[in-house]
């Protein structure tokens, strides 16, 4: 087959074996088949590389110049290689970027920059596609490794497969290091998780909810690690609630208070279903209600774990959410809801009683200016 370039390849039937010295790959999104040879790899090494040398000069030039030292890399830029990378702790722009092990085992201390990926699943099919996306991934990761200077053991590649869960364990190696924001520091976590707990296109939402948070109560819902709630106390926040359903992300939470020397008992961790506290918040239950000035509303695209009543999907439930918290506000407060879909709208008419603000352009930083998978909306109750 010739070669397509980036667009579209035509689809075509599985052959029935695999030429000695091709495999088969499977481009995730559309599943068709592309032959790859040993040559190919190679072109494509090259292409990715080229593509990553200037992306990382490029970004790390900026990152220096608003203080952040973790930033998203690469993001399927070219089609045929559709990896998505974040980089954390790059050199020169913070001197803090000690590996810190969290028990017996893990990694062993090495200098930054460290590399977190991931890969979708491909198609199950013939054994040689297997092998053969074995030595693609190993290639491109010796890329990765040449172009950042990068140790092997500082690159963390994962299977991400369409459908699994997003906040699932998946090892124990407990491999954590530090990033920096300006003057505030983050945990991230690069082996356990599909994520690190951080969520990096959320950077100019921390710096929007720090600028307005001075004086304020705030509510972060569905909190996970809380850098929000971090984001919310560095602003000048009064007092900070965070709720998450699992205890390892309060735990987490509270890390990155500790480590920014942040404490109080005005700052609360909550360990319970969001859509529960809301109820009981609005005091539906008790007749005892509460509020506060901003409220932060992020929740999953979906979720159905076993703790909460139900399932919940962002889709369908959006609208009661919303609604739920604006009830929770005080005179004049604002709600900032996110939501991790490409595809979303909002009918103004469900929210009267509120302004509506689509700001999703404005939360877009520099390393996420042409591909972001959320948008964000402020909703300011009316008096």
């Amino acid at each position: 087959m010739a070669e397509q370039g980036h667009g579209e390849i035509p689809a075509r039937n599985m052959p029935a074996s695999v030429e000695a010295g091709m495999f088969i790959w499977y481009n995730h999104f559309n599943m068709n088949e592309v032959p790859f040879t040993a040559d190919k790899i190679s072109a494509q090494a090259e292409m990715f590389a080229n593509r990553l040398g200037k992306r990382y000069r490029h970004l790390r030039k900026w990152a220096r110049r608003i203080g952040c030292d973790a930033f998203r890399l690469y993001d399927r830029d070219i089609p045929e290689i559709p990896l998505v990378l974040d980089v954390y702790a790059v050199p020169g722009i913070d001197p803090s970027q000690a590996i810190m092990p969290e028990h017996e085992g893990a990694v062993p201390a090495v200098s930054g920059p460290f590399v977190a990926g991931a890969l979708y699943k491909r198609q199950d099919g013939d054994p040689s596609a297997v092998d053969g996306e074995a030595a693609w991934l190993s290639a491109m990761k010796g890329v990765v490794g040449t172009v950042l200077a990068a140790h092997e053991k500082n690159i963390f590649l994962k299977e991400r497969e369409r459908g699994n869960e997003q906040y699932a364990k998946i090892d124990n190696r407990s491999v954590t290091t530090v990033v920096h924001e300006r003057d505030t520091r983050f945990i991230v976590n690069l082996s356990d998780y599909l994520d690190t707990g951080l969520f990096l296109d959320a950077r100019k939402v921390r710096s929007w909810l720090r600028e307005r948070c001075g004086g304020k109560r705030v509510l972060n819902l569905f909190c996970y690690t809380g850098s929000l709630s971090v984001a919310a106390v560095k602003g000048g926040a009064v007092s900070v609630d965070s709720v998450d359903l699992s205890l390892t992300y309060l735990a987490w939470s509270r890390k990155n208070f500790a480590l920014n020397g942040l404490a109080g008992e005005r700052h609360r961790f909550v360990r319970a279903d969001a859509l529960r506290f809301i109820k009981q918040a609005s005091g539906k239950e008790t007749n005892k209600g509460r509020t506060w000035d901003i409220i932060v509303l992020d929740p999953p695209v979906f979720s159905n774990s076993k703790k909460m009543t139900g399932f919940f999907d962002v889709r369908r439930g959006h609208e009661r959410l919303i609604q739920d918290c604006l009830s929770l506000l005080a005179k004049n407060g604002t709600l900032l809801f996110g939501v991790k879909l490409k595809r979303f709208s909002l009918d103004p008419r469900s929210f009267p009683a509120a302004t509506i603000t689509d700001v999703t352009r404005r939360m877009r930083d520099e390393d996420f200016c042409v591909k972001n998978g959320g948008k964000w909306y402020v909703f300011q109750k009316k008096r």
